[in-house]
């Protein structure tokens, strides 16, 4: 690839991209090719071509699975933007340099921990004998400890954690490219710091949300050590029943069959909440 005068240096990157595409792409093909093979009991090699697979994920069990990771994307993506939008607005408008660098840390520090650290420290928390319950049971709030673990709140609030990070860095660069002479008009005007957030900022800020819940949305969708962990085998996702039919059970066709229509299903999700979406972000153009 012969590099451009205007762009001496495309070539190192797009190289690395095409490389990477392409193992992508042989990968998911492989999966692919995989899951319309048979599965022989007692044996790691598969048979021969059906589509016994595929027709096995009509099952109501799967269904279920199906539409509780829906669910838990959607709830960990609303509470990742309720939770996110505060941190990222104090970021960029925040004046004091103390106050800048201790939301950042705060916001970003997750993303240096590894999924294993963030899911434990949870377990920590949540745990009959962790730190929230200790804290209750010794106020006197309550009596037993609450049940958090293995249940979808615990999942949902371990997973919020870790797709905030990326969620206050999206919001933040909305923010910080909204003119605020639009603001200074609006109040000009007799529109009160509220209504100013409401007519002005928050609508300009329309992409930076539209792409950080998108973002959580995906994310989720493929988490599996935080359910696996704090769900404890009582709040599957897809996730972790590839996991289960694949290394539990060696049924390796149905869990590549399974993986393929998990993969196909989000695509159609995110598509979906995309085009529910666009007439927002649309207005937040203008």
């Amino acid at each position: 690839m012969k590099p451009s005068p205007n762009r001496p240096f495309l070539h190192v990157g797009v190289l690395p991209a095409l490389l990477c595409a392409g193992v992508l792409l042989a990968s998911l093909a492989a999966i692919l090719v995989h899951s319309l093979r048979a599965y022989i009991p007692g044996s790691l090699e598969a048979g021969g071509f059906t589509l016994d697979n595929f027709a096995a994920l009509a099952n109501p069990f799967y269904a279920r699975a199906f539409l509780r990771t829906l669910w838990i994307c959607l709830l960990t993506a609303l509470f990742t933007l309720l939770l996110g939008y505060p941190l990222a607005y104090a970021l960029v408008r925040t004046q004091s340099r103390i106050g800048k660098s201790a939301i950042l840390i705060i916001a970003i520090t997750p993303l240096f921990l590894g999924e294993l650290v963030r899911t434990y420290s949870w377990i920590i928390v949540l745990g009959n004998n962790g730190f929230i319950n200790a804290v209750l049971l010794r106020l006197g709030i309550i009596s037993t400890p609450l049940q958090m673990m293995f249940t979808t709140g615990g999942v949902v609030t371990a997973l919020v954690h870790v797709t905030l990070p990326i969620m206050v860095i999206m919001l933040a660069a909305a923010l910080a490219h909204i003119d605020r002479s639009y603001e200074r008009a609006a109040a000009s005007l007799g529109a009160g710091p509220v209504k100013v957030f409401l007519t002005v900022t928050l609508p300009l800020s329309l992409p930076g949300i539209l792409a950080g819940t998108a973002i959580a949305f995906a994310w989720t969708f493929s988490a599996f050590a935080t359910p696996q962990l704090i769900g404890g085998g009582q709040v599957n996702m897809i996730s972790n029943l590839v996991y289960q039919l694949g290394f539990a059970s060696f049924n390796f066709p149905f869990a590549a069959a399974l993986s393929t229509a998990g993969l196909i299903f989000a695509f159609a999700a995110i598509w979906l909440l995309r085009l529910v979406l666009h007439p927002l972000e649309r207005l937040g153009t203008y």
